[in-house]
């Protein structure tokens, strides 16, 4: 299974997500194929994406660019709106990748939503930091929104990517629970302030620095790439396969439960 890479580059933990998975699956003898790594940045354009490419490169992964920057700044000049310059700039993506036989496309850190004919061509995985049927959004508001209707747990899945934002078929996913033992003086702490000042308040005035709210990040996060990495080991083993834009799982049942597997990965750590 030939694996392509999509990501901005915009940050460290983009150069983080590809060597943690790159290493572990040298440390388990798992082969994965990671033929191309894509950068909607170029050379040049940032030292963040410069350092991805520039790793991805070292790591032997052949790089592909086509800076989105300079692409919506020149179709600006021509009035074209946001979503078809989307579809026409992926169009160019896809043609790129198409002749290197890629089975599946990793958003890792990819900033773009892919257009729906990518979506259609190609089994885009992304991985969301919520439990199937969770709330949708950025990883922030997800935490707010657990912490809004007191959830008793969370985690993460990797889903194929649609149309529709965060809610494509759910591939694999890991759960833990936020309630119980040590979690409940932070939820103690969380309801007197809610009940004192607000959910609003403690949002603007504390943010991320909130200590549940933190905390549950922290669970969540470190958890993130052994899931990308047990899905990918998956697909390597053949327990699942892409055909177009479809992931099948054989006699598996989808989707995958890899929270012992993922427990497993925090174990090795």
């Amino acid at each position: 299974m030939r694996i392509g890479w999509m990501s901005t580059g915009r940050d460290q933990a983009a150069c983080n997500l590809l060597a943690d998975v790159v290493a572990r699956a040298r440390r388990d003898g798992v082969s994965l194929d990671i033929a191309a790594a894509f950068c909607d940045r170029d050379i040049g354009e940032a030292p963040e994406s410069d350092a991805f490419l520039s790793l991805a490169g070292g790591l032997g992964i052949r790089t592909i660019t086509l800076s989105s920057a300079a692409s919506w700044h020149a179709a600006k000049t021509t009035g074209v709106s946001r979503e078809v310059w989307r579809d026409a700039y992926h169009e160019q993506v896809t043609e790129l990748l198409r002749p290197l036989g890629l089975s599946v496309l990793v958003m890792a850190g990819y900033m773009l939503i892919a257009s729906a004919d990518m979506c259609r061509e190609h089994a885009l995985l992304n991985l969301h930091p919520a439990l199937p049927g969770g709330p949708t959004g950025t990883w922030q508001e997800v935490i707010w929104e657990l912490l809004d209707r007191e959830a008793t747990e969370t985690g993460a899945m990797m889903h194929l990517a649609t149309e529709e934002l965060d809610r494509g078929p759910v591939i694999a996913f890991f759960r833990f629970p936020i309630t119980g033992g040590a979690w409940e003086p932070l939820w103690d702490q969380f309801r007197a302030k809610r009940s004192a000042r607000g959910l609003t308040a403690i949002m603007a005035e504390e943010g991320e620095r909130e200590p549940l709210f933190a905390e549950v990040r922290r669970w969540g996060e470190v958890r993130e790439i052994p899931l990308l990495y047990q899905t990918l080991c998956q697909f390597s083993s053949g327990k699942l396969r892409a055909e177009g834009d479809s992931v099948l799982a054989g006699a598996a049942h989808m989707p995958l439960d890899l929270t012992c597997l993922v427990e497993a990965e925090m174990v090795k750590q």
